[in-house]
């Protein structure tokens, strides 16, 4: 075959195959527009504006908070450069900042006891702990969260404004080594939750719709086979897998990192079991009629991404602004990292994670019964 005779098959089976993927317009979708709005929406989330919203805890033992406020309102007035406003209600007080050159920042200072604010900092809702002591002010934070560390450089800066940064007293950092607050105590959870997401939605959902694009689902139809048992025996593999999985990963930050589990264990094992039921139905609601691969992976990425990045995961969903978060507490993924999270690092018992594992245990059965219902073969 001559080399202008190869390049024209080369260029016609080209043409044949791009032709072939234009033809589906849920894979251009999938392909082209939803990453766009995925980027349309985190930019708007997380670059849009210049505004942040930091929060700590003020222990409102006595006059702390009126005595701590009265020293935010006393030293801003010898800050040239920044312009503050107050605003304040009987739980909490802010003050917002506003810099040509770095934006607008807001502190919100929530006064709390020790027991709330320990959760709220566990849960990352807050990233530092403020004490009025003896006429000092103490400040309780892990020294290993950025985060933390740049709260308190704000902190100090505004309670301090004519102190030079190095001359601030160190004696009054006081480092939480309390088991929980750490950054991997936080991580761990979220991993261990988005773990079953992934395999769920990935293992069985990618799994039915490869199979039907090889036709092997056409001759299962040829048993006598339910599709019920054919389903059922893939979710129960899975929830082996994730299991063994998990228990892994446990045991590797158990003896890496010291990591131990606070709370109820069967109440670790009931929403284990809830949230695998849950995506395990989701997956097989996607796959029961999709019979190509990239409509399939369109489909799972859908579900998958916004919820890896939406539901506290890597950082807490309280950065979202708080319309946002109204939905994401509705997640299922943000459901089941909450308790999981709740059990590692805030000791939640067995009776308090029972309604949240009966929410997915019915979410879970109802995808699973419209996947059943809606399923084909080929």
């Amino acid at each position: 075959m001559s080399s202008s005779n190869q390049m024209n098959q080369l260029i016609q089976l080209t043409i044949a195959h791009f032709k072939e993927i234009i033809r589906e317009p849920a894979v251009i979708f999938w392909g082209i527009v939803f990453p766009i709005l995925m980027a349309l929406g985190l930019g708007i989330a997380f670059t849009k504006k210049t505004d942040v919203t930091r929060s700590l805890a003020v222990i409102s033992s006595g006059p702390s908070k009126s005595r701590i406020e009265e020293l935010v309102l006393r030293n801003l007035k010898d800050s040239i450069q920044l312009e503050p406003t107050i605003n304040e209600n009987n739980r909490q007080f802010s003050v917002t900042i506003t810099s040509e050159k770095l934006g607008t920042t807001t502190l919100n200072f929530l006064p709390s006891e020790w027991t709330e604010a320990m959760r709220l900092l566990k849960r990352g809702n807050i990233n530092l702990i403020l004490e009025l002591r003896d006429d000092d002010l103490y400040y309780h934070f892990d020294p290993l969260n950025p985060e933390a560390q740049l709260v308190y450089l704000q902190l100090t800066q505004l309670l301090n404004p004519g102190e030079a940064a190095d001359k601030r007293q160190p004696e009054n950092i006081e480092p939480l080594t309390v088991s929980g607050t750490r950054y991997i105590d936080f991580l761990v959870p979220g991993l261990i939750a988005m773990g079953i997401m992934m395999s769920c939605m990935w293992g069985i959902s990618y799994g039915i719709i490869e199979k039907r694009t090889k036709k092997l689902l056409r001759r299962m139809i040829a048993t006598p086979m339910r599709k019920s048992n054919f389903l059922i025996a893939m979710v129960t593999v899975r929830i082996g897998m994730n299991a063994i999985e998990a228990l892994l990963l446990l045991v590797f930050v158990f003896l890496f990192f010291g990591i131990t589990i606070q709370g109820n264990l069967w109440g670790l094992l009931l929403i284990f079991l809830a949230g695998n039921i849950v995506f395990s139905g989701l997956a097989i609601l996607i796959s029961s009629r999709t019979a190509n691969t990239e409509i399939g992976n369109g489909l799972i990425n859908a579900v998958v991404l916004p919820m890896m990045v939406l539901s506290g995961i890597f950082f807490s969903y309280h950065n979202f602004p708080d319309w946002a978060i109204l939905f994401i507490k509705k997640l299922p993924l943000t459901l089941l990292t909450d308790n999981i999270r709740g059990i590692f690092i805030e000791g939640l018992g067995l009776t308090e994670v029972l309604f949240p594992s009966f929410l997915l245990f019915i979410l879970g059965i109802g995808f699973f019964s419209a996947g059943l219902k809606l399923f084909r073969w080929y």
